[in-house]
């Protein structure tokens, strides 16, 4: 296997085996087996030898990383993290995580939704609340969301409640939620129970208030699975992507070769899609690029909301939420699906079918241009070959996809629909921090605040530089007697740091070698983020939200690389308290007197991108995708547009239908789209 590769179903197993053997006499109870990376000064080598196509004299060890439960004399849960060595056939660490909890997985949380409805005093509740016949009560659990009230040494879950009105699974229980609340702890037993405030002024209370019957209402109006709905429109005809040859991608392993690219596709229960090696015609861009967390804070003040702050990749995990991707609906055209292996908690090896698909798009134009004098026309249309993954985790989807250009360019992009997490509110009352979406219904004003881990091997060097590019008018004189002139000021960023976006003066961000000089324009060769501009995190800076989630503060982050740094907001975000982010790394180096520079060195970039997501009532009751795009360009990489050799769009190769007029007859042409 490629050391990038993750682990196989028979690694898993071999990797159980080692560790039952290391708990002689107890159950260790898995949490995730997964592949823990080769070290980076290993890799290099490696890789370049594989370039190269020499002999492999030395591969990187096989190692894996591990999680596992277990009981204590005292009863406690205790976690355990171990590094297993599958070379040898050994443990070679074994670290008792105190105070830290693992992430949640749906059998814990089915475990815990089980527990709080079998409670007696849960029961008696909801008798209390005088629901209508034949409805059903429907509790969805939540991690909690640290906000300084509870002892966070015990994992706790928060129990959202709703109810169900139709005697269908597929019914929307979003439009109903219920006034009660619940904790539960580790052990599954039920340790708090009350009521949710309505109004701005009031607070959690322990006095029941009966459903109120006016909630009800029509399920056009908030249902929206189609066997619960009106038919739907038949306006749109079929549209079918078809490649008559062929796609033009091809696979071996989890090694992707398309156009001038070639990259591996990697896999893990926390990240999910993770690309590795991404090369363009040859040349080295990245190293490693992945989504490295996804950050959810609710923005309703009153207690117990803010503990809805959810780490959808850190406590969550986008590769256990990945969905199986089917055929015709997630992605068009020639599919090329890859699996992923996960582990149950006893360690037998977990399918995750159809995890990532890989197909081509028409992506437009790529460029075009009408010489005006002869009227000769040439345009090349873009292709694009795209990388996609969807999770879903509670009420949300993401569709999560790289893109990667015919002039080497890449796009990583984000799009979130699903279901608005909502509350109850008494008809009547209305808050600042929240949209009403249907009668009794409110969806809180939340962020999605995501991180995308950028590791450059910008043309064979790992020692990059992050140059900051700004445009600036210059001043009325003689030499701008127009007031027209603008130049840029360039800075070479030197320590590790924070920094902010300024559309204003055009802030750019460069990943340059400064070892590679570009020979016509003189300058080093490079890369260039398009970031997503976006609000950053509104919590208060001295907020649990602001604690835990440091990489939140800033758009762009830069800090040297380090195999054990992957994760913006820490290794472990469960109920995490803070001070394990970004910035205390960075201020931890400064403190010790670590090597902190950034200039030629082996460094990382972050950027912090996302949405701030104040509800409109057309997000209800299913919201239709909100996009974000990141972009990485070159920049001074190639002697020219990289894409010219992309050959030109004819009709003969297209075959497009011309409509004719106003009526639906549809005519071949031979007419190509321009003349050569």
């Amino acid at each position: 296997m490629h050391p990038f590769d993750p682990l196989s179903p028979a690694e898993i197993s071999e990797v159980t085996a080692i560790v039952r053997t290391h708990f002689p006499g107890q159950l260790p109870v898995f949490r995730f087996i997964t592949l823990k990376e080769p070290a980076k000064l290993e890799m290099l080598p490696f890789l370049e030898n594989e370039h190269r196509g020499l002999p492999n004299i030395t591969r990187p060890a096989r190692t894996s990383r591990v999680q596992v439960v277990m009981r204590s004399d005292k009863g406690e849960n205790q976690l355990i993290e171990l590094l297993v060595d599958l070379d040898n056939k050994r443990v070679i660490k074994n670290e008792h995580l105190v105070g830290r909890h693992s992430y949640i997985d749906a059998d814990y949380m089915r475990l815990v939704e089980s527990a709080c409805l079998a409670d007696p005093k849960v029961q008696d509740e909801i008798k209390k609340l005088k629901l209508p016949a034949n409805s059903t009560v429907i509790v969805e659990p939540w991690a909690y969301g640290t906000d300084g009230i509870n002892d966070m040494s015990e994992r706790i879950s928060m129990c959202w409640f709703y109810l169900r009105l139709l005697d269908n699974p597929d019914a929307n229980y979003y439009a109903y939620p219920l006034d009660l609340c619940a904790e539960v702890s580790e052990e599954l037993k039920v340790t708090k129970i009350y009521y949710l405030p309505s109004s701005q002024e009031e607070r959690i209370s322990d006095q029941a208030r009966p459903f109120d019957i006016n909630r009800i209402h029509s399920t056009v109006d908030s249902e929206y699975h189609p066997s619960l709905r009106p038919p739907p429109r038949n306006t749109t005809k079929p549209y079918q992507v078809v490649q008559p040859e062929g796609p033009s991608f091809s696979t071996q392993g989890n090694r992707i070769s398309w156009e001038k690219w070639t990259m591996r596709v990697g896999f893990n229960y926390r990240e999910g899609l993770t690309l590795h090696d991404i090369r363009y015609d040859g040349r080295s861009l990245f190293y490693r690029l992945s989504l490295a967390e996804m950050f959810v804070p609710y923005g309703d003040p009153r207690a117990p909301y803010p503990r809805k702050a959810a780490f959808d990749l850190g406590s969550d995990g986008a590769g256990v939420n990945a969905n199986n991707l089917r055929l015709g609906c997630d992605c068009l055209g020639l599919i090329k699906y890859f699996d992923a292996w996960h582990n149950t908690s006893s360690g037998e090896p977990l399918k995750l079918p159809n995890v990532v698909c890989c197909h081509e798009q028409d992506d437009g134009i790529l460029w075009k241009h009408t010489n005006f004098r002869t009227q000769n026309a040439v345009v090349a249309r873009a292709r694009i070959l795209v990388l996609q993954t969807i999770i879903t985790v509670s009420n949300y989807e993401y569709i999560f996809a790289f893109q990667f250009s015919q002039d080497a360019s890449i796009h990583y992009e984000v799009r979130a629909t699903g279901i608005l997490s909502t509350c109850p509110i008494n008809i009547g009352d209305k808050v600042p921090y929240g949209t009403i979406v249907a009668p009794g219904v409110l969806a809180p004003y939340h962020q999605h605040l995501f991180c995308l881990r950028m590791d450059p091997w910008v043309d064979g060097n790992v020692q990059n530089t992050l140059q900051v590019e700004e445009s600036h008018a210059m001043p009325i004189s003689d030499t701008n007697p127009f007031g027209v002139g603008y130049t840029t000021s360039s800075n070479n960023i030197t320590e590790e740091t924070g920094l902010d976006l300024d559309i204003s003066k055009n802030r750019t961000f460069k990943i340059i070698n400064e070892h590679s000089i570009n020979p016509i324009t003189g300058t080093p060769v490079g890369f260039k983020l398009l970031p997503s501009y976006s609000q950053m995190l509104l919590a208060h800076p001295d907020s649990y939200h602001a604690h835990r989630s440091e990489y939140a503060a800033h758009a762009v982050w830069v800090t040297r690389y380090d195999d054990e740094e992957m994760f913006p907001a820490g290794r472990h975000t469960m109920q995490s308290t803070g001070g394990e982010g970004i910035h205390s790394a960075i201020t931890r180096r400064k403190n010790d007197g670590s090597k902190t520079s950034v200039r030629n060195e082996d460094i990382v970039l972050w950027h912090t991108f996302g949405s701030t997501h104040n509800p409109r009532i057309e997000d209800w009751p299913v919201m239709p995708m909100d996009r974000m795009v990141v972009g990485i360009k070159p920049v001074n990489f190639f002697t020219g547009n990289p894409g010219l050799d992309v050959p030109p769009s004819t009709q003969e190769r297209n075959r497009s239908v011309l409509v004719n007029g106003d009526s639906d007859s549809l005519k071949s042409s031979s007419d190509t789209c321009c003349r050569l």
